[in-house]
């Protein structure tokens, strides 16, 4: 179970970044398209038909997986309770601090920490229901490296917020 909401948390926290990649991906897809009518000359061993056309499926696998990664996100949210499900937007798309949250709500911090563990676990356990589990979501993620590590992060110490740099979002485009 601990893996599993070490995903979570995981999960969480890339889905804010998820369209702006997307949308990477469709301008270098774009790109990609538009460079391939000059394959003339020394350029041709190198981008030929074929391996344009590769490189084109796959980042069109590559956005597909990414959208049903935040349709799969949104799709589990929407099956819990809208109190814990609202808490982890805030917490993790909205990027908002306990404190924040706190003062919003006009609660303790202590019992803010408290939700947002419970909605963790909850969103956990709707994941693993809909046959997710560490294995699958590894499979499911298959090259997406910089959620892979992300995931890392969240394993290696006890943090409660990992936040990508810009050049951090530019590799994950470029991989």
């Amino acid at each position: 179970m601990k893996k599993e909401l070490i995903w979570t948390k995981t999960l969480l926290t890339v889905y804010r970044y998820l369209e702006r990649i997307c949308g990477a991906v469709d301008k270098i897809v774009m790109k990609s398209a538009l460079a391939s009518s000059n394959i003339i000359g020394q350029n041709y061993f190198y981008n030929n038909v074929y391996s344009i056309t590769q490189k084109l499926i796959d980042l069109s696998q590559r956005k597909v997986t990414l959208i049903n990664l935040k349709v799969l996100i949104e799709d589990v949210l929407s099956e819990m309770n809208p109190d814990e499900a609202q808490i982890l937007i805030e917490r993790y798309f909205d990027g908002e601090k306990a404190r924040v949250i706190a003062e919003k709500r006009n609660i303790s911090i202590r019992t803010v920490f408290r939700k947002i563990s419970d909605a963790e676990k909850t969103f956990t356990l709707k994941l693993h229901f809909k046959g997710y589990n560490d294995f699958k979501l590894k499979d499911f993620l298959g090259e997406e490296e910089w959620i892979k590590n992300v995931y890392r992060r969240f394993s290696d110490s006890d943090c409660d917020d990992v936040l990508l740099s810009t050049s951090e979002l530019s590799k994950v485009v470029s991989m």
